[in-house]
């Protein structure tokens, strides 16, 4: 399987760049993943596509302005921190630019010294470990100095934060968003509850390696980074009764999904549990728990394009993806969605 088989032409235009006035007033494409179908439709809409029993799952990890810009305390030339994760109290694995400028033992300043980072290992991937010094509490020391840490493919800068975190966003740890959750609404919510639906919050802490580019021609070659992730026994409950019922498990975006299949047993049931995983879904893996996903439009040759792949074949999706372009919808983080029935 190459991952070049994962490609599509995706015109630089159709790339979000802000996210729309009305979160649920997207477009949503609806793809029959037996079938092949396609209908065009408002993501309001996606309300029509649960039934009551079934179990809609959220990941509600909350995004951290992980972007730092400081400089090096001996020269004053300029850096760049991207926060990955929290390795111990005070410890976190960094992307680092320039890199050369971050030598282990090296100090950089941040906010006029308000935050003193020090260079003390090295990491995958030309990633830094870095101690950081500071007075007070260091989540609130970051969100006054840091940046939401937006993917290098939107250019625009973005004038609300919250418009980068989900309206049900509750735990600090993501490097970026789960961003087929942007779509939803606290009214939508309230009226897929009102209609019997049960909602789920699983967490997923999501770290960049989920948009890193496929870099090995052999999709079995590539390798995925761990992200934390936990599943509490109330989503647990909420999910074991809708497949005990018959009814369907319908996951918002990739992160969740491949939280309750990193969490499942192979009789599509899963556990309270907590960890670090891996997972990397592509065609030919058999799901245990998803039945259906709500996912944005994501990156050619991506892992992500490749795990929607595996849930309705490449071929309908590469068909939907060529069909999105023609409509154009709009692409990304800040862009529209489908899903996958």
């Amino acid at each position: 399987m190459k991952t070049s088989d994962f490609y599509f032409d995706l015109p630089e235009e159709l790339i979000a760049q802000v996210p729309i006035k009305d979160r649920s007033s997207s477009k949503l494409m609806v793809l029959d993943k037996e079938t092949g179908e396609i209908e065009h439709k408002i993501f309001k809409d996606v309300i029509n596509y649960l039934n009551p029993g079934d179990c809609l799952v959220l990941n509600n990890t909350r995004v951290i302005p992980a972007r730092l810009i400081g400089e090096k305390l001996d020269t004053g030339g300029k850096i760049e921190f991207l926060l990955l994760k929290r390795t111990e109290e005070d410890t976190w694995q960094a992307l680092v630019k320039p890199g050369k400028r971050a030598k282990i033992g090296t100090k950089f300043s941040f906010g006029n010294g308000k935050l003193i980072g020090e260079v003390v290992g090295l990491a995958e991937e030309g990633s830094r470990i870095i101690k950081f010094h500071y007075e007070g509490i260091f989540e609130e020391v970051l969100d006054e100095l840091g940046n939401m840490p937006l993917p290098p493919y939107i250019t625009e800068r973005l004038e609300e934060r919250e418009r980068y975190q989900t309206v049900y966003s509750k735990h600090n740890g993501s490097a970026a968003a789960p961003t087929a959750g942007l779509h939803f609404t606290e009214e939508l919510l309230n009226q897929i509850k009102a209609k019997g639906v049960d909602i789920a919050f699983v967490t997923l802490h999501v770290g960049l390696g989920t948009f890193r580019p496929v870099k090995v021609d052999d999709v079995l070659n590539h390798e995925m980074h761990s992200e934390y992730y936990v599943v509490d026994k109330e989503a647990s409950e909420k999910i074991n009764k809708a497949k005990a019922n018959g009814n369907k498990v319908i996951c918002v975006g990739t992160t969740s999904c491949r939280t309750v299949e990193s969490a499942s047993n192979e009789d599509g049931s899963i556990n309270e549990c907590s960890g670090w995983t891996n997972i990397f879904i592509y065609p030919g893996y058999k799901f245990k728990v998803v039945d259906k996903l709500i996912t944005n439009f994501h990156l050619p040759e991506s892992t992500l394009i490749m795990l929607v792949s595996a849930l309705c074949s490449k071929e309908s999706t590469l068909n939907a993806y060529d069909v999105a372009v023609q409509e154009r919808y709009r692409f990304f983080s800040f862009g529209d969605a489908m899903i996958i029935k």
